[in-house]
């Protein structure tokens, strides 16, 4: 007898089909991940550090905002990246 999750993975599958991504697809999101894995810890380096050198002058508020900017910076970071990544699924999608 099939539990539950799995006739609802079967009627998912018939609905909408998974798709197959191709060797230089998935090879591309693998770079894209890379890639933007750098660019958001690269800028975590580079705002912590700042954030670090205002917090032990005793400027707490400028510490502050630079978290906030680093929140900041790591969401669009991830947004563009998540775009990216839509970008090479529908590719696979189309074809």
């Amino acid at each position: 007898m099939k539990t539950a999750y799995e006739l609802a993975m079967e009627r998912l599958a018939k609905t909408a089909p998974a798709a197959k991504f191709t060797k230089a697809q998935k090879k591309q999101l693998t770079e894209l991940d890379a890639q933007y894995a750098a660019k958001i810890a690269a800028r975590e380096i580079a705002l912590r550090d700042e954030a670090g050198k205002f917090a032990a002058a005793g400027e707490t508020e400028k510490a502050e905002a630079l978290q906030q900017q680093l929140v900041v910076e790591r969401r669009s970071i991830q947004a563009e990246l998540d775009e990216k990544k839509e970008q090479v699924r529908r590719a696979a999608g189309a074809k």
